[in-house]
């Protein structure tokens, strides 16, 4: 009898170990040796990266020169990494040649390469009699040599912080890391067709999502075919439904509280405030304006998100700031990496399995430690460097315009990669546009700024999205177990190369079509039109903004703060139900149909963990990187893309 006991005993305790390995993904990889980050930069990475930034960037600038949107690049950039590296390999491998395996290390190099590449794009080229700059090979490579690197060095010294002490998500490099790993396992195909059966259980109802897909988007308006007039109005102010499943499968991954704070953002904007706003047509601004006018309601929805994402940003930064000099103040020493497994009373296999996940990667992620006096240094260097180059080549941009971006900029550099670690959203364009606006009412009409200002919009941006773009390659890195240190040489590998590579290719698009930047052009550069009109609107100072303009942006900056301060004094425990001010300040712009599908697929998460949690939260994300695929070509005739064209532009 007793051993009958024992003998189940025993088989209970190996199903729970092996579900505990099942669940955990480094336990998969617990017998493979972890390359050292030199042997994770390898020849045939930076090569296939090469070629793949090549191909990326001719998608890329088509889409920057025609609709100024680019998608995300992570996914696809990590697939085809493998495809081709493990092609190579094969074929190597039959020869005898082959020295050296393929990892998910040098995977993961190559799709930080080819993102680095693709991230520097150059499209802010307007022709105009007056203040225009003949684009040149020379001066265009230097400019981006100048300016590419800043943004790398400002936000390393916060690796620790935002990856391991804020847990921030970053739901693509999430995504990414997730795809990188289940190529990589010993078990991938098990691990995939897993994968792919959990994802059918929980999507089994997908021609039911189809019919409601096509039911709210197949009528006028938001689609709402019973109710025209609500849909009509709903898809004014951006309530329409979407169901996008790339919205929906970051939802997934974001936090509940995350999707919570977009919803309750796109409600007191689109629901609330614009409408309200609108009604003040006349009074508060001139009736007659276009509806993209920053002199207008435009205004008020960019510079009020604008107010509140460096209300919250400069928040945390100067908190995070704080304790950083108060930790150096008091000697403050960090916790022992190499801790053990914190041991409670019969935790869950699940909770086994991420606990030692996060164990080896925390102590493998900080062993490779990247000195903050190399960080500082090589930001000095760059921006000292850069303010001697920038006047040289703007004329109308001083060395004085150039050192107070400068001096800003690794505060707005941190608030960019906080909220996309939020979000998944890099918002460099909005600190380009605050950029436009300071440098050009500075410098005036009078003294070029219509000129300057399109230049310190170019900077900043540059800054702000490559240290978000690091800070999300570090998620990535920490979650295939690639170090921090071979994770910056290929950022700053990736970002020398497309320094070269991107002019080249906007040479030759500038040459093939000469009516390029022009609005009646293929390639009507949409996003450099807006900023020229923003500096011409700059130049003019604040009697050009709108009424009460001024007082809503303080308003909602204090409001920022103000959450912050009761958040933090309520403590993690009670503070959950309070909305973050940088996931509301992000339908301010763009709208709440993002807030919804994010809503729909934390709701679907919030489900699964109730059927089975463990489960739920093992597989949740690799579930959603699945979801859609980031990009979807389709080749269509130049006579329907024109009616393409002419319909979206109606």
């Amino acid at each position: 009898m007793e051993s009958g006991k024992e003998e189940r005993k025993e088989e209970v305790k190996k199903e729970e170990e092996g579900e505990e390995e099942e669940l955990s993904v480094e336990w998969k990889f617990e017998k493979e040796e972890v390359p050292s980050w030199r042997k994770q930069l390898t020849i045939r990475a930076f090569g296939v990266s090469f070629l793949l930034s090549v191909m990326f960037y001719f998608i890329v600038m088509k889409l920057n020169l025609t609709t100024g949107i680019t998608p995300s690049l992570n996914v696809s950039a990590g697939l085809l990494g493998f495809f081709f590296i493990k092609t190579w390999t094969k074929v190597v491998a039959k020869s005898g040649l082959l020295r050296q395996p393929f990892t998910r290390q040098e995977n993961t190099v190559i799709q930080i390469c080819v993102v680095a590449y693709s991230g520097i794009a150059f499209s802010e080229h307007v022709k105009d009699v007056f203040y225009y700059k003949h684009p040149t090979l020379a001066w265009m490579i230097g400019f981006l040599f100048v300016v590419s690197f800043l943004g790398l060095f400002s936000v390393v010294p916060l690796r620790k912080i935002m990856i391991i002490d804020f847990k921030l998500t970053y739901p693509s490099g999430i995504a990414t890391a997730h795809l990188i790993n289940s190529f990589h396992t010993p078990e991938g195909v098990k691990l995939a067709n897993k994968q792919i059966r959990e994802l059918g259980k929980f999507f089994s109802f997908s021609f039911l999502w189809g019919f409601f897909q096509w039911f709210f988007t197949a009528g006028e308006g938001c689609g709402i075919a019973s109710f025209p007039t609500f849909g009509l109005k709903a898809y004014k102010y951006k309530f329409f439904f979407d169901f996008s499943a790339t919205y929906v499968g970051v939802g997934m991954i974001c936090p509940h509280i995350i999707n919570v704070s977009l919803l309750v953002g796109g409600i007191l904007s689109w629901g609330i405030m614009w409408p309200l706003i609108e009604n003040r047509k006349g009074d508060w601004y001139p009736a007659d304006l276009a509806p993209t006018s920053l002199q207008g309601l435009q205004g008020y929805k960019v510079f009020i998100g604008i107010a509140m994402i460096l209300g919250d940003g400069l928040y945390n930064f100067f908190k995070v700031l704080s304790r950083t000099l108060a930790g150096l103040f008091f000697k403050f020493h960090e916790r022992n990496a190499n801790m053990q497994i914190p041991v409670t009373e019969n935790p869950s296999p699940c909770r086994k399995a991420q606990i030692y996940d996060d164990q080896r990667r925390t102590q493998l992620y900080l062993n490779d430690r990247i000195p903050n006096w190399f960080a500082i240094g090589g930001y000095v260097t760059f921006a000292a460097i850069s303010t001697i180059t920038l006047p040289h080549i703007f004329h109308h941009l001083k060395w004085y315009h150039i050192i107070v971006i400068y001096i800003f900029a690794p505060a707005l550099a941190f608030c960019n990669a906080f909220g996309c670690g939020l979000t998944d959203w890099s918002l460099a364009s909005t600190y380009g546009k605050l950029a436009i606006f300071t440098i050009g009412a500075w410098a005036g009409a009078s003294h070029g700024g219509i000129s300057a200002s399109p230049a310190a919009c170019g900077v900043m941006m540059n800054i702000v999205s490559t240290a978000s773009d690091l800070m999300q390659d570090f998620k990535i890195g920490y979650l295939t177990l690639a170090s921090p240190r071979s994770m910056f040489v290929s950022q700053v590998i990736g970002t020398a190369m497309g320094c070269v590579i991107s002019p080249c290719i906007f040479w030759i698009f500038y040459k093939a079509f000469p009516d390029l930047g022009y609005p009646t052009s293929e390639y009507p550069t949409p996003f450099a039109t807006m900023y020229y009109s923003m500096a011409k609107l700059g130049v003019e100072g604040s009697s050009a903004l709108p009424k009460n303009f001024l007082k809503l942006c303080y308003a909602f900056f204090a409001a920022a703060i103000l959450i912050n301060l009761i958040r933090d004094y309520l403590g993690k425990k009670r503070s959950w139900f309070i909305p973050l001010p940088m996931a509301m300040a992000i339908p301010f712009y763009l709208g709440s149909y993002l807030a919804i599908d994010m809503c729909v697929g934390s709701l679907i998460l919030y489900i699964w963990q109730k059927v089975n949690k463990a489960k739920a939260d093992a597989f949740g994300p690799a579930v959603a990187s699945g979801v859609k695929p980031p990009i979807c070509m389709k080749f269509i005739s130049r006579a329907t893309n024109s009616k393409v064209d002419k319909f979206l532009g109606s």
